[in-house]
């Protein structure tokens, strides 16, 4: 369904508003703080992205991401990224990723990272599985508690990812080489229940993000990074392994 997605570079301030209101209509500014156009102006003036998808003419998608450096190395952090409601499934957030890679490579930049709920295992899949990232730092309450629904009442943990553009794993990702993760050194488990207590608001989910907190910043001390999503039903679980072996 992605053949009719057009994906590039936005650059007129129409589109930059495009984005905007794309983003209003996918959270709604009463879930999030919309950032404004501005942000997109700058980030598209000083070396970050801005990208959108286009089906006949129309913007379905956009990914905002601003120019980083750390330790005399430039990155990109891919801050947000959006699909239109109608166009969810139809591999656009895909489009847009790939796009992101092969823009940054051809610019010389080697690595896009970015941040997800460690919860929302549809994202982790993405990131880990079809997009071949890995995380090795987890963000306790980044944002602080806020009180969009998006949240729950949570505390805003986030895993941050690391997607090496060139490396072997991301390539393998991107061709849809990488197969489905049986064994790892370490894992840890996602409860079966975990999205009905999520549509339910249940209160096990502050317990589940709790231990998962808990997990991950002691394996991730001990120089393990999280580098898959096992994804079989009843036993869906991070896979982990020493960083020292990728």
């Amino acid at each position: 369904m992605s053949g009719d997605i057009l994906v590039r570079k936005c650059e007129t301030l129409e589109e930059f508003h495009g984005c905007v209101e794309l983003q209003r209509q996918i959270w709604g500014e009463a879930d999030l703080e919309v950032e404004p156009v501005t942000m997109f102006v700058v980030a598209a003036h000083t070396g970050g992205q801005v990208l959108g998808a286009f089906a006949n003419g129309r913007m379905v998608g956009y990914t905002l991401a601003i120019a980083g450096l750390r330790e005399g190395v430039p990155y990109l952090h891919s801050h947000m990224t959006g699909v239109a409601s109608d166009y969810r499934d139809r591999g656009v957030g895909r489009l847009l990723k790939l796009f992101q890679r092969e823009e940054a490579l051809g610019r010389g930049i080697r690595l896009v990272q970015w941040t997800f709920d460690p919860l929302e295992l549809r994202n982790a899949h993405f990131n880990l599985n079809r997009l071949g990232a890995i995380s090795r730092r987890y963000l306790a309450n980044l944002y602080g508690t806020t009180t969009s629904p998006l949240h729950r009442g949570l505390a805003t943990d986030r895993l941050l990812v690391e997607w090496r553009l060139d490396s072997s794993r991301a390539v393998a990702a991107i061709q849809n080489l990488a197969k489905e993760p049986v064994e790892a050194p370490a894992v840890i488990a996602l409860p079966p229940e975990l999205e009905h207590w999520q549509q339910e608001n249940a209160p096990e989910v502050k317990k589940v993000q709790a231990r998962v907190r808990e997990e991950f910043t002691r394996w991730f001390a001990k120089g393990y990074a999280a580098v898959a999503l096992r994804t079989a039903p009843g036993h869906r679980a991070y896979c982990l392994a020493p960083w020292s072996d990728f």
